[in-house]
C-alpha cells in the first residue's frame, strides 16, 4: 500500500521525458566555452567530449553532419565555444549538450584583429597596385625567409630542382610561428635589404590555422615589406589562406610549389621554347625571302617593258611644259594690264571728297542729338515734380502734420507692424506704438471700447 494516497506516482521514462522538457524548453540554443577532453569519435563518425572548465563539467555531442561546419578538427586540450541546445539522453538519465556550431576560443579575436590591421593598412595604401615592384623575369639570386626544417621549403626547393634551374637560392632561416616571429621575419627581410644582394625574397611557409599563421598577420611584417626595395612573394599557406603579407606583397603565390612556379626560371623548357622559335624564325625568313625574290624578278620584267613607254612619255612632258609656260605668260601680262587701268581710275576717284561730305553730315547729326536729349530731359523733370506734388499730398506724413495719429504693433516672432485700425484688435496689455507729426509714442493699452 502506497503511503502517498494523493500523490500521482511517476515511472522513471515519465519523470525522465519531465525532466528532458524541461531542460530543452528552457535551453533552446545556448553558448557554453570551456576545454575538450575524452574526445571520442566511434565508427558513426560522431564526436563526443566532455567540455569542462576549473569546477565543472558536462558531456557534449557533435553530431556526423554537423561536421562539415568545423573550421579545423576537434582535439583534447582545445578551449571552444559550443553553441547547441541542452538535452536529456533518457537511456542514461543524463543531460548533455548537443552541438550543432564550434568556435575555437580567439580565432575570433585574431579575426576581428586581421579586419582591423587589414582595413588600416589598405586606407594608407600598402594594399595599392601602384605601389608593387616589378619581378625580373630570370632572376639570378633569390633570397628564400622561411623555417629551414618546414615542408615549404622542401616544397620549393623540389621545383626548383626539377626545373634545373640555375638561379641561386639562399635560404634565411626565422621562426614562422610562435611569439616573437613576426619581428624575425621583419628583421630578416630588412637585413637582405641592406647586405644580400638578391634579385627576389620568397615568404613560404606551410598550411595551418590563423593562429599558426599569425606571424605572416603582424604589422611589423606588413611595415617591412613595404619598405623593401627589393621585390617580395608570398607562398603562405593553401589556397583558401590570406594573409596581410600576401597583401602588401609584389606577387601573392597560393603555395610555396606554387611561388617557385611563379618565379623559378624552367631552363629545360626555355631551351625548347628557344629551339622551336629560332626554327619558325628561319622558316619564316626564309618564306619571307622567297617572296621578295619572285616580286623583284616580276620588278624587273616590269621595268624592261616601262622603258619603251617612257619615252614617248617624255617627249609630251616636254611639250607640256612648254604650253604650260607660254599660257603662264599670256595670263600674267593680260593681269597686269588690267591693274593699270585700276589704278588709273582709283586715281581720278579721290575719297577727300567724299571724306569731307561726311564729316559735315555727322556735325549736323550731333547738334540734332544735343537738341532731342536736352528736349527729353526737360520733360522727364517736369513730369517728376508733378509726381513728386501728388505723392506729397498723399502722404501719411501730411495727415500727421495735421494733428492726426498713426497706432500700430509689432508681430511676435516677425520684425514687421500691423496697422491698428479697430479696437479688437488689441487688448488689455498689449504695448503699441503712437506715430504723431514728429515722433512717436510707446504706451500700453489699459482698456478697450
Amino acid at each position: 500500500m502506497s503511503l502517498f494516497f494523493d500523490t500521482e506516482v511517476l515511472t522513471v521514462s515519465q519523470a525522465t521525458q519531465s525532466i528532458r522538457s524541461l531542460l530543452e524548453d528552457s535551453f533552446r540554443f545556448i553558448h557554453i566555452c570551456g576545454e575538450i577532453s575524452n574526445l571520442r569519435i566511434p565508427y558513426s563518425g560522431h564526436q563526443y567530449f566532455i567540455l569542462k572548465d576549473s569546477s565543472a563539467q558536462i558531456r557534449a555531442v557533435l553530431f556526423k553532419p554537423q561536421e562539415r561546419y568545423l573550421s579545423r578538427s576537434l582535439k583534447d586540450g582545445q578551449q571552444i565555444i559550443c553553441h547547441g541546445r541542452i538535452s536529456v539522453y533518457e537511456q542514461r538519465g543524463e543531460y548533455q549538450l548537443i552541438v550543432d556550431i564550434v568556435e575555437h576560443l580567439g580565432s575570433g579575436e585574431l579575426q576581428v584583429k586581421f579586419e582591423q590591421l587589414k582595413k588600416k593598412l589598405a586606407a594608407e595604401g600598402l594594399f595599392d597596385g601602384a605601389r608593387k615592384k616589378t619581378l625580373p623575369l630570370f632572376p639570378e639570386k633569390i633570397v628564400v625567409v622561411t623555417s629551414p626544417s618546414g615542408a615549404a621549403i622542401h616544397d620549393f626547393l623540389t621545383v626548383w630542382h626539377s626545373r634545373r634551374s640555375s638561379v641561386d637560392i639562399q635560404i634565411l632561416p626565422v621562426r614562422v610561428q610562435g611569439k616573437g616571429a613576426g619581428e624575425e621575419i621583419a628583421a630578416a627581410l630588412d637585413l637582405v635589404n641592406r647586405k644580400i644582394p638578391a634579385d627576389m625574397i620568397v615568404l613560404c611557409r606551410g598550411g595551418g590555422s590563423i593562429e599558426d599563421l599569425w606571424a605572416f598577420n603582424e604589422e611589423c611584417v606588413a611595415r617591412a615589406i613595404d619598405r623593401s626595395k627589393i621585390p617580395v612573394v608570398t607562398g603562405i599557406g593553401h589556397e583558401i589562406d590570406f594573409t596581410i603579407a600576401d597583401f602588401c606583397a609584389d606577387l601573392r603565390a597560393p603555395t610555396p610549389t606554387g611561388a617557385a612556379e611563379k618565379i623559378v626560371p624552367d631552363n629545360l623548357l626555355l631551351r625548347q621554347q628557344i629551339a622551336s622559335h629560332r626554327r619558325q624564325l628561319l622558316q619564316a625568313i626564309s618564306r619571307k625571302l622567297t617572296r621578295e625574290q619572285k616580286a623583284l624578278n616580276q620588278h624587273l620584267r616590269f621595268l624592261g617593258d616601262l622603258q619603251d613607254t617612257l619615252q614617248p612619255l617624255s617627249l609630251r612632258l616636254d611639250l607640256s611644259i612648254h604650253r604650260f609656260t607660254q599660257i603662264v605668260h599670256h595670263s600674267l601680262l593680260h593681269k597686269e594690264q588690267k591693274l593699270g587701268r585700276l589704278l588709273e581710275r582709283l586715281e581720278r576717284q579721290t575719297p577727300l571728297h567724299t571724306l569731307a561730305l561726311k564729316t559735315m553730315q555727322v556735325e549736323y547729326l550731333k547738334k540734332r542729338l544735343i537738341q532731342q536729349v536736352q528736349g527729353n530731359l526737360q520733360n522727364k523733370r517736369a513730369a517728376l515734380a508733378k509726381c513728386a506734388a501728388l505723392l506729397d499730398s498723399m502722404s501719411p506724413l501730411a495727415t500727421l502734420g495735421r494733428g492726426y495719429a498713426i497706432v500700430r504693433k509689432a508681430d511676435k516672432g516677425t520684425a514687421t507692424w500691423s496697422i491698428i485700425s479697430h479696437s479688437s484688435e488689441v487688448h488689455r496689455g498689449d504695448q503699441v506704438e503712437i506715430l504723431l507729426g514728429e515722433g512717436s509714442l510707446n504706451c500700453e493699452v489699459l482698456s478697450t471700447k
